[in-house]
């Protein structure tokens, strides 16, 4: 597996626990044991992994936030900002890890 597929991955991996997340303490059809996410956050969860799919700028940039270029429709781009807006902050109490390693890269990425 080459570098640009594990960044994808990875950045694949952040967006679906931040979604996971977001969905766990906001909706009732969550499924604790199984973490099964009710289906419209499945449906943010499937489109964000098809658009990191996709992505062409993947080499040059380290999160979708950070790229010139948007590619998500209008109504799943407000519906992930709600989620990175609810979820961002609370990624350090359920997901230290990931939530600094994505802190440090977006700095990085800030700066240049």
């Amino acid at each position: 597996m080459d570098l640009i597929e594990k960044k994808r991955q990875k950045e694949q991996r952040v967006v679906e626990e931040m979604i996971r997340l977001y969905c766990r303490k906001n909706h009732k059809e969550y499924d604790k044991t199984t973490g099964k996410m009710c289906p419209s956050c499945q449906e943010l969860s499937d489109y964000a992994r098809l658009r990191s799919q996709k992505c062409p700028f993947m080499e040059e940039k380290t999160f979708c936030a950070n790229c010139k270029v948007h590619c998500y429709k209008p109504e799943m781009r407000e519906k992930i900002r709600k989620v990175m807006r609810f979820s961002g902050p609370r990624m350090l109490l359920y997901h230290p890890a990931l939530a600094v390693w994505h802190l440090i890269c977006s700095k990085k990425e800030s700066k240049k």
